[in-house]
């Protein structure tokens, strides 16, 4: 089967996904799985390889890289302490463990720790597919543990291949690959951030913008393996600090694309990959006999019980010794209930990296032997990937209703706090903005009165605590132009009875409109200005600046009407 049939049949069962899983009330990624078992059964899918490099060098950095660019960085510096436990220690707690249960079961200590590097990281685009019922907090903390955590996962698994092909590591040894892995990671991954900076400022159209930004992910991903860093480390690092940076050297047009292309090709990415996920479970399942598959399904459930089991009382442990080192009063509001780790230990999903890390697997050793227990180690990896999306997947929404964990309303408070606070900003700069641009007093009045209706509004609903102000702000600006019909003549009509400084009939309806929106636009720009304080302040979440940074964004492009790909 050729690679355009194999294109053919995933977009197929992505698209069918899709349409079926509201209305069967699954989760996308469980059922694309399942269409990969039954692909699994025709004997000509059973021949398709899926290479490591395909998933490592295809999908990781472009999934990664969206991932890292809708991560809230603020949240990672609040709770970068418990991220990078739970990323390195808690990786290498995970890894041995797994090791020790297949070691005692019959697998050689080599390839038990090959398979327990593969399967101990959780997986950062399974972890965003199916963590949503998370509360905030703790689902940005496991996006970005998942994220962080490949380059442990990384170096376990490059030791424990050079053990197996006759290797010697000393302490020294392994802490310089841990240590290349990851400052080598973050030094690649700023570098390549910090070119695109200076190249994404010098560009203005939404497109080569965008193409620029493709290159992003790729560059990082190469540069680091060249130097032996982690590439997924420098992709996830490289696409932090591009969003961190991008209101500075974006435009409104080159966001909107970009928020249009990249979850869209993520998202065909990540359902392709689970449904090759699914099938690489067929594939390995039919070159074993009888009784080693049930061999193998024993140890691969006692492996993933064994997951679950340290993923939940490792952080346990960790807070008996933080407390032992850190006895501030601050440190209780840090500390996890017991039903906050048991949905943590249920959220721990693993995917693509582990996949790939197991199919990384050299065939032969040096001496020409081939690797002890290769088929059993991705067998188990891709049955423990499949326990994780079709259980944990589903149990997650049950265990998080049962934890009663209290509500997080941070972003919607966040979000209504900004509002009124770049509001306030625009709204203060109006009479400036107005000289400045050469506004005549008749339009500066007509956008004064409906920003101070606009504040009330937002006012009113931050104490009622509802709405969405902006969308409301956009309406009534468009109807006060006249753009919607009678609604729009009897606003206008309203504009007429209200006493202005200068008489209508002075100015066309046109350079009317062209003064009104050159000045709207402008404090649209003041807007993000106090927006931008704002998140860099840490007063907001990066994800509810994004959230209302789009919203100003649709709000200028409908004003100017500019389209993102012209």
């Amino acid at each position: 089967m050729n690679g355009l049939e194999i294109t053919v049949l995933l977009g197929t069962a992505v698209l069918l996904g899709t349409v079926l899983a509201p209305r069967l009330r699954i989760a996308l990624p469980l059922l694309l799985v399942v269409f990969g078992l039954a692909l699994g059964f025709l004997p000509e899918l059973r021949e398709v390889e899926l290479p490591p490099e395909t998933v490592l060098l295809l999908f990781l950095p472009v999934m990664l890289f969206w991932e890292s660019l809708t991560t809230s960085l603020w949240a990672i510096k609040r709770d970068l302490r418990g991220i990078v436990i739970m990323s390195t220690l808690l990786v290498v707690a995970s890894a041995f463990g797994v090791a020790g249960i297949a070691y005692a079961l019959g697998m050689p200590w080599e390839a038990a720790l090959v398979l327990g590097a593969a399967i101990a990281p959780p997986d950062a685009t399974a972890a965003a597919a199916l963590g949503r019922t998370l509360p905030r907090r703790q689902f940005m903390v496991l996006k970005a543990e998942s994220l962080t955590n490949d380059g442990t996962a990384l170096v376990v698994y490059a030791v424990a291949v050079g053990l197996a092909t006759g290797g010697h590591y000393t302490t020294l040894d392994v802490t310089g690959l841990v240590l290349l892995s990851y400052l080598g990671g973050l030094a690649t991954g700023a570098a390549v951030a910090g070119l695109a900076y200076l190249v994404m400022r010098q560009l203005h159209d939404a497109m080569t913008i965008n193409i620029a930004l493709l290159l992003v992910p790729f560059t990082a991903y190469l540069a680091a393996e060249l130097v032996g860093a982690s590439g997924v480390l420098a992709v996830v690092v490289a696409g932090l600090i591009v969003s961190y940076t991008s209101a500075r050297i974006s435009t409104a047009a080159s966001r909107r694309l970009t928020e249009s292309a990249w979850p869209l090709g993520s998202y065909l990415l990540n359902g392709a990959l689970f449904v090759l996920i699914g099938l690489e479970v067929q594939t390995v399942a039919h070159e074993l006999d009888a009784t080693e598959l049930v061999r193998l399904s024993g140890l691969a459930v006692a492996v993933w019980i064994a997951l679950i089991v340290i993923r939940f009382v490792f952080p346990q442990l960790a807070v008996l010794v933080i407390r032992l080192l850190d006895r501030r009063p601050s440190q209780r509001a840090r500390r996890m209930s017991y039903r906050s780790r048991v949905v943590g230990a249920v959220a721990g999903f693993r995917g693509a990296i582990s996949l790939a890390i197991a199919l990384s697997v050299p065939v032969t050793l040096d001496d020409g032997s081939g690797f002890p227990a290769r088929e059993d180690i991705v067998f188990v990896t891709a049955c423990v990937i499949l326990l994780t999306l079709l259980v944990q997947g589903p149990l997650l929404p049950a265990v998080v209703r049962w934890a009663d964990l209290p509500e997080d309303h941070a972003a919607e408070t966040e979000r209504r706090l900004a509002e009124r606070e770049i509001t306030e900003v625009a709204v203060a700069a109006l009479s400036d903005l107005a000289d400045e641009h050469g506004v005549s007093d008749e339009v500066r009045d007509r956008l004064a009165g409906d920003y101070q209706e606009h504040l009330a509004l937002v006012q009113a609903k931050e104490s009622a605590g509802g709405g969405d102000p902006d969308d409301d702000l956009l309406e009534a600006m468009l109807e006060r132009r006249g753009d919607t019909g009678p609604v729009g003549a009897e606003a206008l009509a309203l504009d007429a009875e209200t006493p202005m400084t200068v008489q209508v009939d002075e100015y066309s309806p046109l350079a009317r409109n062209e003064e009104y929106t050159r000045l709207r636009i402008a404090m649209l720009d003041r807007k993000r200005e106090a927006l931008l304080r704002l998140r860099q302040s840490g007063t907001i979440d990066d994800s509810v600046a994004r959230d209302i940074q789009t919203r100003l964004d649709i709000e200028e492009l409908r004003l100017t009407g500019i389209d993102p790909i012209d």
